[in-house]
């Protein structure tokens, strides 16, 4: 809704007339950049390995699980104790893992970061380029938060920033 209002306050102050605006879909333009590929392969990787040892932890604590309540009834009031501890800290390294790794400020997010922050750097100066060679005066995104109840096919870019990423 801000936003929203926002543009309707931009164009209010300027004559709708003088301004020339365009669009780019940048999940098509990611989707189409090899690098942008390469990235997520390197992320799928990373998901994968990180995957197996989070499920390796899984199934070595459901495998002490079961193996806990298999003998409990005859295990010592003292075992029971040592090993219940020892399956609770299990449980906290595996949420601690998770965590840390796949959690909003994880390693994941922070490597998504990294791999993209060159590849969106190139895209904004690929499409800065394109809108002042056409000058346009803005340039939105339409795979974004800005809805676009209606676009001209002739005001997208796309491909112009494509092609200027060639």
């Amino acid at each position: 809704m801000k936003k929203i209002l926002l543009l309707i306050l931009a164009f209010s102050t300027v004559s709708f007339a003088q301004l020339k605006i365009g669009y780019v879909d940048s999940e098509a333009i990611m989707s189409q950049l090899p690098e942008a590929q390469d990235a997520q392969k390197k992320l799928d990787a990373i998901i994968k390995e990180w995957q197996e040892e989070l499920n390796k932890m899984e199934k070595d604590w459901k495998t002490k699980y079961e193996d806990y309540e298999k003998r409990k009834l005859i295990l010592s009031e003292q075992k029971r104790v040592e090993i219940e501890k020892e399956l609770v800290q299990l449980e906290e390294q595996i949420s601690k893992f998770r965590q840390e790794k796949f959690g909003v400020r994880g390693e994941l997010f922070q490597k998504k970061e990294e791999l993209d922050k060159p590849i969106l750097n190139r895209i904004f100066n690929a499409i800065e380029e394109v809108a002042k060679e056409n000058d346009f005066d803005f340039i939105f995104d339409k795979s974004g938060d800005i809805m676009f109840l209606y676009a001209k096919e002739e005001y997208d870019v796309t491909n112009l920033v494509l092609e200027k990423l060639k």
